[in-house]
């Protein structure tokens, strides 16, 4: 059993094409030989985002702080704390910090053997 507290993993900048003011904490991942899902949050500070982008896998979301958005092919949707969603794969996507002032978090689960 592993057992780590969310600060004391180091957070790295997301460097996907199109991302803005995003970290990332790989909670649990290849590193932990974690056989099945990477467990992640990411942290968004003021006007931050992910690209919009497509993967070929599904992944879990948990809204843990902040105003945030999720940008679909329909349109932008308005997500609360405690809101979860499932991304399916390849369904385009984007998550945005709302807040003016405020840090967002989300919890994120993928496949293990997708996590760099």
């Amino acid at each position: 059993m592993l057992i780590k507290k969310i600060k004391d993993v180091p957070a790295e900048k997301v460097k996907m094409e199109g991302a803005e003011n995003v970290s990332v904490r790989v909670l649990f991942g290849p590193k932990d030989a974690a056989p099945t899902f990477a467990m992640r949050v990411f942290e968004f500070a003021k006007e931050g985002h992910t690209p919009y982008h497509s993967h070929p896998f599904e992944h879990e979301v948990l809204i843990l702080k902040g105003e945030v958005a999720v940008v679909t092919e329909k349109g932008p949707i308005n997500l609360d704390v405690g809101d979860t969603l499932m991304v399916s794969p390849n369904e385009m996507h984007q998550f945005k910090n709302l807040s003016k002032t405020n840090t967002a978090e989300i919890l994120c689960l993928i496949p293990v053997k997708y996590q760099k």
